[in-house]
């Protein structure tokens, strides 16, 4: 069995699944995975929990089976949060540099990043991320460390993503009681651009497209930071809800329906798909043309939207790298051409390129934001085995939130 200190568990508790994946960390600092497990998820919807019970059920059968895979003992998890009450902005923070030399200390460089931090959110939300972007000294941009620089005016940029407190607390809750520790939290959307961006990606420049079933999670890279993210609550349930009321057909059948005939591409000739018989249903016949304008439809109505934003924070000539689309919609059938008519942007279907381990799951895209939590914890260990730094805080912004869920439990 793998000692506990080389284990990482990234846990997503998504609205159609929830999926762990367990990570060695290897001698040269990398990541293996080694082992996966999943269960279709219950009690949560759009992302959110809404039935405590059935969502701990739900991961306990996942973390369960990824025990198996991975032979291991499973007690402490970084798990992902969505939903639509997530929300983001960018910004800066000022201090003057009052040493008589005028030389920026790392005194400086924590108070800059604790002014930008300290932003105006309502009282029942919680700042989940404060993520650096950039230095400025004396208005000169784009410095990585101003540390041991002359200047009489230290600015910083983050991007800050925040939430509703009580809605994410439900999640810490849910893992609590499997029961397991939760180590940290991160938006699906940040860990899905760790695991499927290369840091050349981010310099270029690019946007990531997390559609899942309830939600569909976006960020935006230029010059290898962070520069938009948000969340829209719709996913991949919509467009199954979609085709039930446009075929006028039950859930489930609908569901089988979009899984095994269905695309995003609108076929030139028609062909009549027969729906078998069950217990009390005759036997249907339906168009799977109007199968896949249904689907067609919604999904490039939510890819409108996330361009939409895209261009209304002038983001659109900065995606030198493109859009890579990744959760478990992007094997939609047809995607990948309909959005790269809707962006004008080369676009890739992601799967993970920053992890090793099996191709069933560094390829599969709905295993991204879970292997992207692993990521996440290991930049978040590093930090933890450095010397006491005053930027190490700024990542970890959660740990409070999370202790005063313990309180409750």
């Amino acid at each position: 069995m793998l000692p506990k200190e080389k284990i990482i568990v990234g846990l997503e508790v998504g609205t159609s699944k929830v999926c762990a994946v367990v990570g060695e960390v290897l001698d040269d600092g990398n990541i293996m995975v080694v082992g996966v497990g999943q269960a279709n998820s219950e009690g949560v919807r759009k992302g959110e929990i809404v039935n405590i019970e059935a969502t701990v059920e739900c991961i306990h059968a996942a973390v369960a089976d990824a025990e198996e895979s991975a032979g291991v003992e499973i007690h402490n998890v970084y798990a992902s949060v969505s939903g639509g009450h997530i929300r983001s902005f960018n910004n800066r923070g000022t201090v003057a540099v009052t040493n008589e030399d005028r030389e920026i200390s790392e005194e400086e460089v924590r108070n800059v990043l604790l002014n930008a931090k300290a932003v105006n959110i309502p009282m029942d939300h919680v700042v989940i991320h404060a993520i650096r972007q950039h230095f400025f000294v004396d208005g000169h941009d784009g410095i990585q460390n101003p540390v041991g620089m002359i200047g009489a005016k230290l600015e910083a940029d983050v991007h800050v993503i925040y939430g509703v407190r009580t809605r994410l607390q439900n999640t810490i809750k849910c893992i609590k009681h499997v029961p397991l520790d939760v180590a940290n939290i991160a938006v699906s959307g940040f860990a899905s651009a760790l695991a499927v961006l290369t840091s050349e990606h981010q310099q270029l420049g690019a946007v990531v497209v997390d559609i899942g079933g309830g939600t569909t999670d976006y960020i935006i890279y230029s010059e290898g930071t962070i520069q938009h993210s948000g969340v829209l609550a719709v996913g991949g349930d919509h467009i199954t809800n979609d085709v039930a009321i446009g075929l006028r057909i039950p859930m489930n059948r609908a569901e089988t329906l979009k899984i095994e005939h269905g695309s995003v591409a609108i076929p030139p000739d028609d062909e009549v798909l027969t729906l078998k018989r069950e217990v009390g249903l005759p036997d249907r016949q339906v168009s799977k043309q109007q199968l896949c304008r249904i689907m067609n439809l919604r999904v490039e109505e939510t890819l409108t939207l996330v361009k939409k934003e895209l261009e209304k924070h002038k983001l659109m000539e900065y995606l030198g790298a493109g859009v890579f689309i990744t959760g478990g919609c992007a094997r939609l059938q047809g995607l990948e051409p309909l959005a790269a008519q809707i962006f004008g942007l080369p676009v890739h279907i992601g799967h993970s390129l920053t992890v090793g381990g099996p191709t069933s799951a560094i390829e599969s895209p709905e295993y991204s934001t879970a292997i992207g939590l692993v990521r996440y914890a290991l930049g978040s260990q590093r930090d933890q085995h450095q010397p006491p730094s005053p930027l190490r805080k700024i990542g970890q912004s959660f740990q409070h939130l999370i202790q005063k869920a313990r309180a409750f439990l």
